[in-house]
């Protein structure tokens, strides 16, 4: 009997989508979605794509109030909690798997960055990281990036949201013409997050 597509977490059940290469995975990528959007954006499937072709697992996480119905995000603790009992039980499934990097977009990329120590990330992909809201740069979340592991940024040079500097460990890629929601060319943008990963050597040809 294959395992479910949902998880158990504190914050009631969240919903996982996985897809697998066809040899032995080199990493399993974990990729969560925006504020009131779905693992259906297309610089997510983009990503997905290029990934799974890139030797990855890759399982894309609904977190439980969206798996509810509702749009309007949990608080920040309450997603922290839920995305970290998913990887629990991910990490346990992909046992044979033991490098694990994090990532998703907006909501989902800040969730990512805050957990990535917590739950045995090696690195962090952040599509659209939302700097600060709009409008409020002295609101900055830049802090959030400072995990210390390896991360990639990919924004739009046109975000409402800006678009973070880059650090001793965080790479910053703007895409032109982008905002927010990285639409136009998702394919560059998974572009840029296969080049980083290989990179890394969390990629194989």
């Amino acid at each position: 009997m294959p395992p479910s597509n949902e998880i158990d977490t504190p914050r009631g059940p969240a919903r996982i989508d996985t897809d697998l290469p066809v040899r032995p995975a080199t990493a399993l990528l974990v990729l969560g979605h925006g504020a009131g959007g779905s693992v259906d954006a297309p610089d997510l499937l983009a990503v997905r794509d290029a990934s799974v072709a890139a030797g990855l697992a890759v399982v894309r996480v609904t977190q439980p109030y969206r798996v509810a119905g509702r749009r309007a995000p949990a608080p920040a603790g309450h997603l922290d909690e839920a995305w970290a009992a998913v990887l629990a039980v991910l990490r346990d499934r992909h046992a044979d798997v033991p490098t694990v990097v994090v990532g998703g977009r907006s909501s989902g990329a800040r969730v990512a960055c805050r957990t990535a120590r917590a739950v045995g990330a090696v690195g962090v992909v952040a599509l659209a990281f939302p700097l600060h809201p709009p409008g409020r740069p002295e609101r900055s979340r830049a802090a959030e990036l400072d995990t210390g592991l390896p991360t990639l940024v990919v924004n739009g040079d046109r975000d409402p949201f800006g678009t973070p500097e880059p650090g001793p460990a965080v790479r910053v890629v703007s895409r032109p013409g982008e905002t927010h929601d990285l639409r136009r060319d998702p394919a560059g943008t998974a572009a840029a997050v296969c080049d980083w990963l290989y990179a890394q050597g969390w990629a194989a040809d």
